[in-house]
């Protein structure tokens, strides 16, 4: 691959999730702090990215795959994007800021199928070059938390400035990359776009059981990116939006065991370990402090690092070695589409309503709402431990390319 081709995609991913992580990790003390919005109303404008998600693979699947250029496509909706980026910073009300997320939502999520499609077509060897490519993805996320503090911007409307601003230069650099052209001989329904192709994998025990831990274990998942920011804010830890980017950087390093562990110790370990960790850090979150044990604090931020690896990583290669040729695609949009899509929607929904239930005098009661997400997902644990099991290939070997 020219150097030229190589810079372009890494730095179409750098600025794909920057913009991702200027507003989206501080969106939940924003609209605490400025909008007056409630427990439920922030649940809410997270349940709009997850909606998002469900729908985003019929936009690519059935439109932007046979007719546009994909860097055409996500150029325009990058473009459109930054667009209503600067409008949301006009809005002073909480319901009608979540039909506004739920718009650029839909606008910005079929951009992170697009990057990948418009990498992928470019290399020659996706298992050994597109990580090399996707982790400045992660390094965006980062870089973005960090100029949010560093730049006092964190919390307040500027978030949004940063992001439209970014997205905006995306939209014309992605006019720029190399041509990704339409499959238009390509015919996909909207079923197919889903990944409903592959729900033939349920009818195996071993990932019927797997699925539904996965599914169930997304809503201790949506508590941390709902409430973490706000909770960090609220006990009184500062330049919080610089330090949460610790738990990409431990994803980042994290990832790169999973090759390591993942046909030593199997499937099963690795999911165990992913779903303990969710266990750990929550408990860290409830008892944490940012005096004598601001260590449980930090700690629980870096362990997202082992939450999602070992998890939705693992899960994404499991569920690649369980799909027959035919239906690879299928299964992993199958899987975004139940984890991501569904699960999140439940997750958002769900943690916003805890989080008002345990609320006083518009006080937190932080310590029982983390330990919900610490009892869910000690069931989902419990359930996974006893009625998983597959010794299966597809269990203890790495996934072919």
């Amino acid at each position: 691959m020219k150097f030229i081709t190589r810079f372009q995609l890494s730095f179409m991913m750098f600025l794909e999730y920057f913009i991702w992580g200027a507003w989206y990790v501080t969106v939940s003390t924003y609209l605490a702090k400025y909008l007056d919005a409630s427990p439920v109303q922030i649940g809410a404008a997270y349940t709009a990215l997850a909606i998002a998600t469900m729908i985003s693979p019929v936009f690519v699947g059935t439109i932007a795959d046979k007719y546009f250029s994909a860097q055409k496509v996500m150029g325009f909706l990058h473009i459109t994007g930054a667009v209503l980026l600067y409008l949301m910073t006009f809005i002073g009300d909480a319901d009608a800021f979540f039909w506004a997320i739920l718009v650029y939502s839909l606008l910005y999520m079929p951009t992170i199928a697009l990057s990948n499609n418009i990498a992928f077509y470019q290399l020659s060897d996706t298992g050994k070059q597109f990580p090399a490519i996707r982790v400045f993805g992660t390094v965006g996320w980062i870089v973005s938390g960090v100029l949010n503090s560093w730049l006092h911007f964190e919390n307040t409307v500027a978030i949004f400035y940063l992001a439209a601003g970014v997205s905006l230069f995306l939209g014309i650099f992605s006019l720029s990359l190399p041509n990704t052209p339409p499959k238009p001989a390509i015919k996909s329904s909207v079923a197919q776009s889903l990944g409903m192709d592959a729900l033939v994998l349920l009818k195996d025990r071993a990932y019927l059981i797997f699925f539904i831990a996965a599914v169930l274990i997304c809503i201790p998942l949506s508590f941390y990116y709902e409430q973490a920011n706000l909770f960090l804010n609220d006990v009184g830890m500062q330049n919080v939006s610089a330090k949460m980017v610790l738990g990409q950087a431990s994803e980042a390093i994290f990832i790169l065991a999973i090759p390591f562990l993942f046909y030593r110790i199997g499937v099963k370990n690795m999911l165990i370990l992913g779903m303990f960790a969710w266990v750990l850090r929550y408990v860290c979150f409830a008892y944490g402090d940012v005096d004598a044990n601001v260590w449980m604090l930090y700690a629980g931020i870096v362990l997202h690092g082992v939450c999602y690896d070992f998890f939705f990583v693992t899960g994404y290669m499991y569920t690649e070695n369980k799909a027959h040729a035919s239906i690879k695609n299928a299964a992993q949009g199958l899987f975004t589409f139940a984890t991501y899509g569904a699960g999140m929607v439940i997750g958002t929904w769900f943690s916003g309503l805890v989080a008002h239930y345990y609320m006083v005098d518009q006080q937190h009661q932080w310590i029982k709402i983390w330990m919900v997400p610490v009892y869910i997902a000690l069931v989902v644990l419990v359930f996974f431990i006893f009625f998983f099991k597959d010794k299966s290939a597809a269990a203890t070997q790495q996934p072919t390319e």
